[in-house]
């Protein structure tokens, strides 16, 4: 079996920017992944970045050499090593496809192929829930309807305010004491409306100093959070150790941070207690599964980020299913009602959500089908043999 052809689509409706591909075989088996770009900029980049995999390094090979593969590309495409979100981002789509390919091939989910299911059924957390709240009265009122819809776990930005763009994040490291103290009170407000049983856990996506982040967390600690995320760059380790020395609330990173090698530099100074691997940036699902067991080497555990189309909630699932320190799967359950959202998959997995769970899918490869007809309009690129 050789791989002839790569199609890469580019959504550019919406706010949401998809960029998958699609790997066909000259034995008609073919296999999808996700660039896990959708939101922020880089789309084309990672578009782009597909495209020149498939041309120098997919097209005319056997999709079952997937270690094989990955290596090439790493090796081999030079700007890998050390590389960033774009070139890991092309990398994690096209594995994605070929683990697609191979489970398809052999008939069983993908996730039978790294060692079977340690769950039925995945736990998941909500997150883009509250729209355009603002207020501490208008986060509450938000909350009701997750809850009312099973998730027991809710994850929100407290110093991010709504834009034209979706979330506009902190510039210049710095807000003032008001800004500090409304971030404080929407969070109380939101724990006295939810009760004690749910969850809620805030990302910070490294917008403070870090003797502000100190400072404010200290003050969401009374609050009962199950983790404080991104609470610095994720480049600046000595920042997050001094964190998480000095909070007694968990730090969580993961979702800018790329392959193992990244990981490694949060792992040997403990520098979080929860990691977040990001399925369609950081490598791919294998890479995630070498993630996942260094963590656990160091009695961490793994809350899979998850911020793409259906079809990264499909790949994330995979893995999720068979990675024994999982802990929960981030989930956008009301993304499909944003102004120009695609739908690119015939059975999004979102749509088999209860009470706050994703079943394990049995069908084979990633369990995932394109919406040929829906995603035909946004083919960016075609390569082949």
């Amino acid at each position: 079996m050789k791989v002839d052809t790569v199609n890469i689509y580019l959504v550019t409706t919406g706010k949401l920017h998809p960029v998958v591909v699609e790997l066909v075989t000259d034995e008609g088996i073919t296999g999808i992944g996700e660039a896990a770009i959708a939101y922020g900029l880089g789309g084309t980049a990672a578009a782009g970045m597909i495209k020149d995999l498939g041309e120098r390094m997919i097209l005319g090979r056997d999709p079952s050499r997937i270690e094989a593969l990955w290596s090439e590309m790493y090796d081999h495409s030079f700007w890998a090593k050390g590389g960033g979100a774009i070139v890991f981002a092309g990398i994690s789509a096209i594995e994605q496809a070929l683990w697609d390919i191979k489970g398809k091939a052999l008939g069983v989910p993908v996730y039978e192929l790294l060692g079977g299911k340690t769950r039925d059924a995945v736990r998941v957390y909500a997150n883009g829930w509250y729209g355009a709240a603002q207020t501490p009265a208008q986060l509450a009122q938000a909350a009701e309807r997750p809850l009312r819809d099973g998730y027991d776990a809710l994850k929100c930005y407290p110093l991010a305010t709504p834009d034209a763009n979706g979330l506009r994040h902190v510039s210049s490291r710095s807000v003032d004491r008001d800004f500090a103290n409304g971030a404080f009170e929407k969070i109380k407000a939101l724990r006295s409306a939810v009760g004690p049983k749910v969850e809620i856990m805030l990302d910070l996506s490294g917008g403070l100093t870090t003797a502000e982040t100190i400072r404010l967390c200290r003050r969401f600690e009374e609050l009962d959070i199950a983790w404080i995320e991104e609470p610095a760059d994720p480049f600046d380790v000595g920042a997050l150790t001094k964190i998480s020395g000095h909070v007694n609330i968990p730090v969580a990173v993961g979702e800018r941070i790329y392959t193992r090698h990244g990981f490694r530099k949060i792992f040997e100074p403990h520098a979080a207690d929860i990691v977040q691997p990001d399925v369609g940036n950081t490598g791919g699902i294998m890479e995630v599964k070498k993630i996942a067991a260094m963590a656990e080497a160091y009695n961490m555990r793994v809350a899979p980020h998850n911020c793409g189309s259906s079809l990264s909630t499909a790949a994330s699932l995979q893995i999720s299913a068979c990675i024994a320190n999982f802990m929960t799967l981030e989930i956008y359950p009301y993304f499909a009602e944003r102004p120009g959202y695609q739908q690119l998959l015939e059975n999004p997995p979102e749509a088999r959500i209860k009470d706050g769970f994703l079943d394990v899918p049995g069908e084979p490869g990633l369990g995932a089908t394109l919406a040929m007809e829906r995603a035909q309009p946004f083919l960016w690129a075609r390569c082949t043999t």
